[in-house]
């Protein structure tokens, strides 16, 4: 399934703090609030959950901005295994250049490792309360211990890794039950330690949703859209 977007997404670069261009596609509806869009390893911007997140974002008049990480797909920089603290602070770059721009990134989404990432930047920064983690991966050593070597956890607890949990955040887990890339189980163990969480099992989905795309999209775009309602009865 592909959600067509309403207009032509507009390619938009935006530049790291190591100087590289980031290019990314702005689905943009004229509105304030932004989405930004993360994909997972060895993906970029074109994979067809955030083309069709986005585009359905769209559809609700709600500007969502889908790019990139340094090293894949076509932004600069050289591709690498783990890079998460980096991928956090291309986020980063992106986050601080809409927020230049008089713009708000109200919501961050990532898949796979993108999910990993957007929680790792909520973790560590804490200018975007909506988060949402589609088949992020709980325990990062499994499955990714042989190719960065057993001390990967060490060394980004050594770069600044903060524990996911963060009292000011909104986070919603999409996991599918035949996920077997990500087992679902480890869903269930952010739901243990992270506060204000929803958590969302999604019957016989595998890792990319290839087949679920009909509930994944309206899942994950009414949890954005109900945060993003909270925060302006908030704001006043």
């Amino acid at each position: 399934m592909s959600l067509n977007p309403v207009n032509q997404p507009q390619k938009m670069v935006v530049v790291n703090d190591q100087s590289e261009k980031l290019v990314g596609l702005l689905h943009d509806t004229g509105s304030k609030d932004v989405v930004v869009v993360c994909h997972g390893f060895k993906s970029s911007k074109e994979q067809e959950t955030m083309v069709n997140i986005c585009g359905a974002l769209e559809k609700e008049g709600i500007s969502a901005y889908r790019f990139d990480f340094s090293g894949n797909g076509e932004s600069d920089g050289a591709f690498a295994y783990g890079n998460y603290m980096k991928e956090a602070e291309d986020l980063r770059a992106v986050v601080k250049n809409f927020n230049g721009a008089n713009r708000i990134v109200s919501a961050i989404l990532g898949h796979s490792k993108g999910g990993n990432v957007v929680l790792l930047y909520a973790s560590k920064y804490h200018d975007v309360r909506t988060v949402v983690n589609l088949s992020g991966r709980y325990d990062l050593k499994k499955g990714i211990a042989e190719r960065m070597g057993e001390d990967f956890m060490e060394r980004i607890e050594k770069k600044g890794y903060i524990d996911v949990e963060c009292k000011k955040n909104r986070v919603l887990t999409v996991h599918g039950s035949a996920d077997k890339t990500t087992p679902v189980e480890d869903a269930y163990e952010f739901s243990k330690i992270i506060p204000n969480h929803k958590l969302h099992i999604i019957e016989g989905a595998n890792h990319p949703f290839s087949e679920h795309q009909d509930e994944l999209i309206p899942v994950t775009v009414n949890f954005i859209k109900l945060c993003m309602q909270q925060d302006k009865e908030i704001s006043g």
